[in-house]
């Protein structure tokens, strides 16, 4: 997995490419928890990402939780089967 990470006014852009898994969850974590505090609104770009395990979607909720008070997580880019994952466990809503 690699991220990229993009600062535009109040908004920060996490580009997620590739696995997040148990390995590389933590990564992510860290990425994000880095940008948070500079950022108004937190976006998590996953046009490139390839999948995601119960690893990563704990980082989502984690997200989604610490930005709640700014309006909580967006997500874009997100693929099919990543929707469905999120669809069958409810983080959709």
């Amino acid at each position: 997995m690699t991220t990229d990470v993009c600062f535009e006014g109040g908004t920060c852009t996490i580009a997620v490419e590739g696995r997040v898994d148990t390995l590389t969850a933590p990564t992510l974590m860290q990425v994000f928890q880095e940008a948070e505090p500079k950022a108004d609104k937190v976006i998590f770009d996953m046009a490139q990402t390839e999948y995601i395990s119960s690893a990563g979607l704990r980082v989502l909720v984690a997200a989604h939780k610490t930005l709640q008070p700014k309006g909580g997580l967006v997500l874009c880019g997100v693929n099919k089967s990543i929707s469905s994952l999120l669809s069958l466990t409810g983080f959709d809503k």
